[in-house]
């Protein structure tokens, strides 16, 4: 089979989305099809240091809107006719109307920015009044796609709300989960030792560890809450990885007394955020909403007992072997967090998520993705 993969603008820098991509395009290689990746050139864009925000970021606009669209449909006109098209996220999703619809799918991987966008508040993605026009336009050709595959059941089920009442097929909308876009496994203690010497941590001190980026979903300031409520139950360390702590959550952590069991670990590379997800306590992971929610299953294959939140889909990801609680109540978070100090307990969550992690492997995305492919 012939695959296209449509990727995002370079200059955009989306890690994840890049990551996506090249683990779809080397899942499909090696299932023996002929796959490439189409990128909008950065034409205009180059001119600017960035295109996240000012002149630069109205530049891309102008490589990846008319520029790209006018690239895609040349490079399709002299492609084979069975060539299928995969959109590889959604944002994307206004390049549907420049490629054949039938011979095409799109990867949903959250509608948060498009409902946070029309106000819904648990989404906790609020917008410009720009941004909410250009959110209406992503779902507005995002919802005229044959073929879409949500990386969720939350995220079909809110897609499909979201196009309830427009009279659009969701017969070909189905959900393919997510698989690992690198390796992730345990990570021995003397290993680890040896990777987290600079980190600030140490192996005779428990830590827990939160990954992720400061925007107010991932609700960072629970693991402080949480520790708070513990006191005397919990005394190691609180160690964020990914970006880094942003004063606001210093400060609070200065007001109930625990900014000296801070530990930043900014942008870790993948051999030491293994070695941090096998050789915490707990991996905390209290979001108030994602589209599918990488970190819970990334902990689990690496050994961690996961407390996250019980706002879906982080039980359907977690397969319900982690312990859940309401990400706005601390108390509840702290109450889940003591029930680890039960060896049994423990080990059987532990376990639990080394059995779930399978279901994310990248043969059984290929497999769905190919199948998709396929459909009429």
């Amino acid at each position: 089979m012939r695959i296209v993969l449509v990727g995002n603008y370079p200059k955009d820098r989306q890690e994840s989305m890049e990551r996506f991509a090249r683990m779809v395009e080397s899942g499909l290689n090696d299932a023996g099809n002929t796959t490439e990746i189409w990128r909008p050139t950065v034409f205009f864009g180059s001119f600017f240091k960035a295109t996240s925000g000012g002149i630069g970021k109205w530049f891309g606009y102008v490589d990846k809107w008319m520029l790209f669209p006018l690239v895609l449909r040349f490079k399709n006109a002299f492609r084979p006719k069975d060539t299928q098209y995969h959109i590889c996220d959604h944002s994307n999703a206004f390049y549907l109307k420049h490629l054949p619809k039938q011979r095409t799918i799109i990867t949903c991987h959250d509608v948060l920015a498009i409902r946070g966008a029309r106000g819904h508040a648990d989404a906790y993605c609020p917008a410009s009044s720009f941004g909410k026009v250009m959110q209406e336009w992503i779902l507005s050709n995002l919802i005229s796609a044959k073929k879409i595959a949500c990386v969720s059941h939350l995220t079909l089920n809110q897609l499909k709300e979201l196009a309830a009442g427009k009279g659009k097929d969701a017969s070909n909308w189905q959900v393919i989960h997510n698989a690992f876009n690198g390796d992730f496994s345990p990570v021995s203690k003397a290993d680890s030792e040896a990777l987290l010497k600079d980190t600030g941590l140490r192996a005779d001190e428990p830590y827990i560890l939160h990954i992720g980026s400061k925007l107010q979903r991932k609700n960072r300031k629970m693991l402080l809450d949480m520790v708070h409520v513990l006191g005397d139950k919990y005394k190691g360390k609180i160690c964020y990885a990914g970006n880094e702590i942003e004063e606001s959550l210093r400060a609070h952590a200065v007001k109930l007394g625990l900014q000296d069991r801070l530990v930043s670990v900014k942008k870790p590379p993948h051999a030491t955020l293994k070695a941090l997800y096998s050789g915490c306590y707990a991996f905390i992971f209290p979001s108030f909403s994602e589209g599918f929610g990488w970190p819970v299953i990334e902990a689990q294959a690496c050994g961690a007992a996961v407390v996250a939140s019980s706002i879906e889909p982080m039980p359907e990801v977690s397969g319900g072997v982690a312990l859940h609680a309401d990400p706005h109540q601390p108390q509840a978070f702290a109450t889940e967090f003591l029930k680890l100090s039960d060896k049994a307990t423990r080990d059987a969550i532990i376990n639990q998520g080394f059995v779930n992690v399978k279901r994310f492997s990248p043969d059984i995305m290929i497999k769905a993705y190919l199948s998709m492919y396929s459909k009429n």
